[in-house]
């Protein structure tokens, strides 16, 4: 990997393997984030675009997290996101360590 290669271009050579019947994050509860949540913090902040703000609901995917914890930082005026570790032999497989 050059100095000049793109983030996304390094993300895209990880791989991960999602556990679709026990995801590691959730929104507690939807509609905090439409009703009371003006910023959307989680959607702006988290770096592999896992968050997305769809006509004021914020949307949640779970594959591709790099399980780095913004979400859960970010989230400190509501704590609206539960967030833990997937499952042994789940999640982010970083290929460049």
């Amino acid at each position: 990997m050059t100095a000049a290669a793109k983030v996304e271009e390094s993300l895209f050579q990880n791989r991960y393997l999602l556990d679709a019947d026990n995801p590691h994050i959730r929104i507690r509860d939807p509609e905090i984030c439409v009703t009371s949540c003006a910023t959307k913090q989680c959607a702006v902040c988290c770096p592999a675009g896992c968050y997305t703000v769809e006509g004021g609901k914020v949307m949640l995917t779970t594959d591709g997290c790099l399980e780095c914890g913004t979400c859960r930082v970010v989230c400190d005026t509501h704590i609206n996101v539960e967030w833990e570790y997937p499952r042994s032999g789940y999640g982010i497989q970083y290929k460049f360590g």
